[in-house]
């Protein structure tokens, strides 16, 4: 599991130091489209590496996959709308969470 994580934190950095350039040619279009791929595959790491986690609720921190997940789709919400902007004018980019550790409660212990 820790090589799975390892994996998708490596794409999700190339993903957002490939993505800090702005796309002008066919070749940057096609850079973008690869990057949408390597989204899909981090997604799928993430999901794979969810299903196989073996974290339980005793433990302090585990983590947040939903969170990763929202992240990914926002970046590519970001990617795919650059490649066919809607309005002419940029907009604000909501802010990566980045922040992937849960916190699990204490247990509670019974008398």
């Amino acid at each position: 599991m820790p090589t799975t994580t390892f994996r998708c934190w490596l794409l999700l950095s190339l993903v957002i130091v490939q993505g800090s350039s702005y796309a002008a040619s066919a070749q940057e279009q096609t850079q973008f489209s690869l990057i949408l791929q390597q989204l899909d595959t981090i997604e799928r790491l993430a999901t794979r590496a969810e299903t196989a986690s073996t974290a339980e609720y005793s433990e302090r921190y585990r983590f947040d996959y939903s969170r990763l997940s929202q992240d990914i789709q926002r970046i590519r919400q970001g990617v795919q709308g650059y490649l066919s902007p809607s309005r002419a004018q940029p907009r604000d980019p909501a802010e990566l969470v980045g922040d992937y550790r849960l916190d699990t409660p204490p247990a509670e212990t019974s008398p």
